[in-house]
């Protein structure tokens, strides 16, 4: 059974610019035409009856226009939260991800007191695998008599004419070997006969073998007890504030 569909509307409209125009309208509202209508067989009309047929309306819901950028955002808040995440964290899985970009953790040589005899030497060896570049090696240190022990010809426990001082050396495994058989040799890092002072020297590119030396070997009865903190720094793109702020939150943690 079929639907008749309705008989379209029907307007009137200017035969000048062809506005529709309301019933009984005397002139045009566009243009101010005025409105005659002649006879319909008239060549001359100026106005005639359009049928104007309304389009289709269809009966589909409009589909409303998704938007991204809630979910853009939402990516942009997680790859963020990962990355900061990856950059502090100790987690293996962290870590892996550091050395794959070229960042690698501190590495800690020596952080603790330690005491080298009289006329002796002490030394730390650590080594850098292969590819390493940017590396610098950082610390402090200080140096005191340790006279514990020993008894003066005076009474007075310690050597005396002692002193403070302690020469401090980084040097590669070939300058290790001339300097410990008594030569002179050159240094990654040579601090002179001092008391306390700061390790910083640049470690050359690719794989080697370095000893981080104490020596007392200039004082032939007084000890010395010593405090160093040095390490291995690689070069990163995690500025230093943000290390120290990762040092203060692991700490307030106790990790």
């Amino acid at each position: 059974m079929s639907v008749e569909s309705p008989e379209p509307e029907v307007y009137l409209a200017c035969s000048k610019c062809g506005a529709r125009l309301p019933e009984g309208a005397q002139y045009c509202l566009k243009c101010g035409k005025p409105v005659a209508v002649p006879a319909a067989d008239s060549e001359s009309a100026k106005f005639s009856q359009v049928k104007l047929e309304a389009p289709p309306v269809s009966s589909a819901p409009a589909k409303g226009k998704r938007s991204w950028r809630p979910i853009l955002l939402v990516v942009l808040g997680i790859l963020l939260i990962g990355t900061v995440w990856t950059a502090v964290s100790d987690n293996p899985f962290a870590q892996g991800i550091q050395e794959l970009v070229g960042w690698k953790h501190d590495h800690t040589i020596l952080d603790n007191p330690f005491t080298v005899g009289a006329h002796t030497f002490r030394y730390y060896k650590f080594a850098l695998p292969e590819g390493s570049v940017n590396v610098t090696m950082m610390g402090q240190f200080t140096a005191s008599a340790d006279s514990r022990g020993v008894t003066r010809k005076d009474g007075q426990v310690g050597d005396k004419g002692s002193d403070n001082t302690v020469e401090v050396y980084v040097l590669s495994e070939p300058a290790f070997t001339v300097w410990q058989n008594g030569f002179a040799t050159s240094a990654v890092y040579e601090s002179g006969r001092v008391s306390e002072g700061n390790v910083q020297a640049e470690l050359p590119a690719g794989a080697g073998i370095y000893y981080l030396v104490f020596s007392n070997k200039f004082s032939p009865k007084s000890a010395k007890s010593i405090n160093a903190n040095v390490l291995l720094r690689y070069k990163s793109w995690l500025p230093d504030w943000l290390r120290r702020v990762k040092g203060r939150v692991l700490n307030w943690l106790g990790l």
